[in-house]
């Protein structure tokens, strides 16, 4: 079996266990246990799908209002609250448990999650081993402009590749920036143009292939089949100075400083062992440190199929 480079992006899998997993595990001083115990079961559950030396990595969000993309545009993800004690908390020991298991992590104060595994992606390309990014993040299907580069929603068991993101979509990977230009990411603060949506954007990058194709005959857009034409070609030029820094934004960063080689990674008992006391010393046993006290025989199953 060729080998094939596993890109988790961990802070969106932490991010649905707290908002999806009830409020039913604590430890002995009161902090809640629901985002890492749903974490915890999402990484014993994706572990065993991995070949013997399979490259993996994990990358983690940690520079909410410091990241390079607030020096190009100060409110960028203004709307989002730094976490609270309680779920620091929580992304700290989720980090910890993946460290635990020998997952190799990444993340930092300038540069987010996408960006470090948008680089480890390239890095993967470089040496040719085929990557999987892990994620439900729809800015990540840029990555699936290389060939060998797929796209997997883990919890949903859904993949995609460049063909099935064109169809999601209506552009292709490497127009996706383009197009978050264009209609804007209300989630990441990303402002686009007013007014225009998905299928005008789609339209648009369909007829012009890019941002520059549009910007060259901004008069010609008046003539294309797109609902509003007319109007539209106005509404861009007024606001294509914010199209241009929103496409920044929406870019993703190919080369984080310091990330130079894809790593290795090998479970082994020690690390399930290790994962294991961890979680028992949060409080968090029952069926989810037995699973992991099991995971070496799961993973014998699954290289044996």
């Amino acid at each position: 079996m060729a080998e094939r480079a596993w890109l988790v992006d961990a802070s969106i899998y932490i991010f649905r266990a707290w908002f999806s997993m009830p409020d039913r595990w604590y430890t002995d001083d009161g902090m809640p246990l629901n985002a890492v115990y749903g974490y915890s079961n999402f990484l014993v559950d994706f572990l065993p799908h991995l070949a013997p030396g399979d490259p993996v990595a994990a990358a983690f969000d940690e520079s909410l209002g410091t990241c390079f993309r607030n020096e190009i545009f100060a409110d960028y993800k203004a709307s989002r609250e730094l976490p609270d004690q309680a779920l620091a908390f929580q992304l700290r020991a989720c980090r910890t448990v993946t460290e635990l298991a020998g997952i190799p992590c990444y993340g930092g104060a300038r540069y987010e999650a996408d960006d470090y595994l948008a680089t480890l992606a390239r890095l993967a390309a470089e040496r040719g081993t085929a990557a999987t990014v892990v994620t439900r993040d729809k800015d990540l299907g840029q990555l699936l402009d290389h060939p060998d580069t797929t796209w997997w929603d883990f919890a949903a068991d859904q993949f995609l590749d460049a063909t099935a993101f064109h169809q999601r979509f209506g552009v292709r990977p490497a127009q996706f920036a383009d197009y978050l230009a264009l209609v804007g990411d209300s989630v990441d603060d990303i402002p686009g143009v007013p007014g225009v949506g998905p299928k005008t954007a789609a339209a648009l990058l369909s007829a012009r292939e890019t941002l520059e194709g549009i910007a060259s005959d901004f008069a010609g857009v008046a003539d294309l089949p797109v609902r509003g034409a007319t109007k539209l070609a106005d509404k861009l030029s007024a606001h294509w100075p914010q199209v241009l820094v929103s496409r920044k934004l929406a870019q993703l960063e190919r080369h984080v400083p310091g990330v130079n080689e894809l790593p290795s990674f090998a479970l082994d008992r020690q690390r399930v062992q290790a994962v294991s006391d961890y979680l028992s010393e949060l409080g968090l046993g029952g069926p989810l440190l037995r699973r992991w006290q099991r995971l070496d025989d799961r993973r014998a199953e699954s290289s044996a199929q």
